[in-house]
């Protein structure tokens, strides 16, 4: 099976074709998942002792599997955090793949690498955080999380030996990304939540802080704070968080995976002031910087604090740190040693389109939160629940019940139409169940959103 004969030739020459007729689509299918009993009646034993064969394999990807998959850059899939990657990266995933990189380690990746390190110097320079900070590439937010975290402990532990053998606290606020808590597990630390789903301001930090016990305040190591929240689009405030920060000798991390984006649209980058004294960063370019999945990144101020945490020893190892193998290894920056050359992709947009589109496209991201927040107030059967920030807009449909929202989602989705998922957002002392619009694809349109709205009447 590692031979070259006709029939591979063949087999590259679909696939080929199927990539291109795939990149160069202008109207995709959006997809809807089926039960794994009914695709199991449709494909049959596709994995058996002889094989069943490339052209038959293929064939059921095409035919059925392909089908009940959701299109995550379809122009009226605005939920979760949808991708729109743009033709160059997909592209060049195939060349990625193709290439065959292995991307921990310099002396193996050293072409691959360097051209992600191009792509991060724009990244990093978007932060606008001081010379020598610098980040890899991971496999999304939550790997990035986790790799700011254990190396903002990994410092705290090192101060005072103390440290070593308590289980450290960080703060964040309710509106923080589910991924926060995922990773504190994998760290094994507590997590204090700010009881706000809004704006995490300084003063509502500051109160969590002064009434920490003696004991909890030696375990506090660092505060998380979002620079855009998933659910709103909310950012905290980061300036102000990071004077406490800073007073209280504590390691802010940002996570602004999905509102990193944003940092290259003149419009907003006021709102993200403070974000340079961060002392890391969570950027995931697979969603607001048009990379394909997975393209995550965490950025460091202090890079050789990261090396410290995250270096990994082994004699099979020690080569790759050899005079002879000088160059930037990401393994040792971040959790994984095994890594693709994920941001490859990236790069090759970036050089092919030039930043000044990239800039472009985020904007219109922005343009149609705003188009859409005009046209929920103009139409009587819905309403905002709050006023648009970044590209996510939360809106009411003025009547309904959660039920309500879940059974027009279900619809829309198995008509091929939209996906558009409701959420919560609190009220009170309760939470209500609202639509939530999320804009990635700049090839949405004011139509397209006024379409959705009145599917709803």
């Amino acid at each position: 099976m590692h031979k070259i004969d006709i029939d591979l030739v063949n087999m590259t020459l679909d696939v080929m074709k199927y990539a291109i007729d795939r990149i160069s689509v202008i109207e995709p299918k959006i997809g809807v998942p089926q039960k794994a009993e009914d695709l199991k009646a449709l494909v049959g034993e596709t994995v058996t002792a002889k094989g069943i064969g490339g052209e038959v394999a293929f064939n059921l990807w095409k035919e059925h599997l392909v089908k009940a998959n959701v299109s995550i850059d379809h122009p009226r899939h605005l939920a979760f955090v949808p991708a729109s990657p743009t033709r160059a990266a997909i592209m060049f995933d195939l060349v990625t793949s193709a290439s065959s990189i292995h991307g921990a380690y310099w002396m193996e990746g050293a072409g691959g690498i360097f051209c992600e390190n191009e792509a991060m110097k724009w990244i990093v320079s978007l932060t606008g955080l001081p010379e020598g900070a610098f980040g890899v590439f991971t496999s999304g937010g939550t790997a990035a999380n986790l790799s700011a975290i254990v190396t903002a402990r990994e410092y705290w532990r090192s101060l005072n030996d103390k440290n070593k053998s308590e289980k450290g606290i960080i703060i964040t606020s309710i509106g923080a990304h589910s991924s926060v808590k995922a990773m504190a597990k994998v760290v094994d630390v507590d997590v204090l939540l700010v009881d706000t789903e809004d704006k995490l301001e300084a003063d509502a930090l500051q109160s969590t802080i002064d009434k920490l016990t003696p004991h909890q305040r030696q375990r506090l190591f660092a505060v998380v704070g979002t620079g855009g929240t998933t659910n709103a689009g909310i950012i905290d405030d980061l300036s102000g968080i990071a004077t406490i920060c800073k007073k209280e000798h504590l390691w802010f991390h940002i996570d602004a995976a999905y509102g990193g984006g944003a940092l290259a649209a003149d419009s907003v980058r006021h709102l993200f002031n403070g974000i340079e004294k961060a002392d890391s960063i969570t950027i995931d370019p697979h969603k607001w910087m048009f990379s394909p999945y997975d393209c995550g990144a965490v950025i460091y101020k202090n890079p050789e604090l990261a090396k410290e945490a995250h270096s990994q020893q082994g004699s099979y190892l020690d080569i790759f740190k050899d005079e002879g193998a000088h160059g930037f290894n990401p393994s040792d920056y971040q959790i994984q040693l095994t890594r693709r050359v994920r941001g490859l992709p990236l790069w090759f947009s970036l050089a092919m389109h030039g930043t000044d589109r990239y800039k472009e496209a985020v904007e219109r991201g922005l343009e149609l939160a705003q188009i859409a927040g005009r046209l929920i107030n103009e139409k009587p059967h819905v309403e905002l629940v709050r006023d648009p920030s970044l590209s996510c807009v939360l809106y009411r449909r003025i009547g309904w019940k959660p039920e309500d929202y879940t059974h027009w989602t279900y619809e829309n989705h198995k008509k091929g139409f939209a996906l558009v998922t409701p959420t919560k957002w609190k009220k009170g002392e309760s939470f209500e169940t609202v639509s939530r619009f999320c804009f990635i694809n700049p090839d949405t349109t004011e139509k397209d959103i006024e379409m959705i709205l009145d599917s709803m009447i």
